[in-house]
């Protein structure tokens, strides 16, 4: 076990990021189309392709999960993940085509420093999305590293730099299940102005430093911090959930739903006007079927402890951005406390 959403097997993840633009893109890729469902519980959701996802809906596949910065210039990413999936073989058959189906979520980073000169010359400078969902796409791999990079590159939280991250589990029945998050959250992933994270009764070891929780939770710390305040939020935690249980749309719909709430583990808020909160959930097949409510129900509360996990790990693992008033890493303010 990598402790990473690659551990569910038949699912890859590849980072590409501009540096100079302090952005980046997150892609998930399967190896076969699979079948996946999203929750959404956040008031600022920015995404693409995702209406498809509802039970209800007529395609019951999908090919990649794409993660992405840049609010909605952002989109532009899965086209350049479709181009690699299709030149890649991946997709449905329609009219002798390959039609690869890359869904997408975005948060926004469009205010951390970054020279996004897009901004200001629209028709002669293009957006890099296109371009970072190719990278990418190109770069799905088993392993792939954690914090300041991919869609986590230009990610922050109230009062700490965000990032990418990601754990994994394997359910009492066998089923494995792994959680992948890019954390820009408009709340916080910590107590109060301490280390301590919200998430520290789920850390597996030693993950996200094992600091466990304070001896008290004082009314101080329960305070409610969040981004904007004076200056304008840019906010929105996108992820998802992925198992190798056998599940139809409508049960990861459920699953889903169940592991958008591990958000409410590990950030204070959440859920925000300014948080998109989307999290797409998908089930390779691999292993037996889990439609059975006891088991659906074990999955969906594993699934929220990984994400939650997943949380406090990207946060953990992100080092700051070489700004000036850029918000602190969790490591340079607080040390590797034990």
């Amino acid at each position: 076990m990598r402790n990473l959403i690659t551990d569910v097997p038949g699912v890859l993840v590849g980072n590409a990021h501009d540096a100079r633009a302090a952005t980046g893109v997150t892609v998930a890729i399967f190896d076969q189309s699979v079948v996946a469902s999203v929750a959404t519980l956040g008031g600022a959701p920015g995404s693409r392709a995702v209406t498809l996802l509802e039970p209800e809906m007529t395609r019951g596949a999908i090919d990649a999960v794409v993660l992405s910065g840049g609010s909605l210039y952002g989109l532009d990413a899965a086209g350049g993940v479709s181009a690699v999936l299709c030149a890649q073989g991946k997709g449905a058959q329609f009219g002798g085509l390959t039609l690869p189906v890359a869904v997408q979520a975005i948060l926004f980073d469009l205010m951390n420093g970054g020279d996004k000169d897009w901004l200001t010359r629209p028709v002669e400078q293009r957006p890099p999305y296109w371009d970072l969902g190719r990278d990418a796409a190109l770069a799905a791999a088993a392993d792939f590293a954690l914090g300041t990079v991919g869609a986590g590159y230009g990610a922050t939280t109230a009062g700490l730099k965000g990032g990418l991250g990601s754990a994994s589990a394997r359910t009492r029945q066998g089923f494995t299940v792994g959680a992948l998050v890019a954390l820009n959250a408009v709340g916080s992933a910590v107590i109060g102005d301490g280390p301590h994270f919200w998430a520290a009764p789920y850390e597996q070891g030693a993950e996200f430093g094992g600091l466990g929780w304070p001896q008290a939770i004082t009314g101080e710390a329960l305070a409610v911090r969040f981004k904007g305040q004076p200056a304008p939020a840019t906010a929105t935690t996108i992820g998802m959930v992925a198992t190798d249980a056998t599940l139809t749309k409508a049960e990861c719909k459920r699953l889903a739903i169940m592991a958008n709430d591990g958000l409410s583990k590990a950030l204070r808020p959440v859920h925000a006007p300014t948080d998109g909160d989307t999290v797409f959930a998908a089930a390779t097949g691999r292993a037996g079927p889990a439609g059975d409510p006891p088991l659906l129900t074990e999955l969906g509360t594993v699934a929220a402890d990984c994400l939650a996990r997943a949380v406090a790990r990207g946060v953990y693992e992100a080092t700051a951005l070489p700004y000036k008033a850029a918000a602190p890493d969790w490591k340079t303010r607080f040390g590797a406390r034990r």
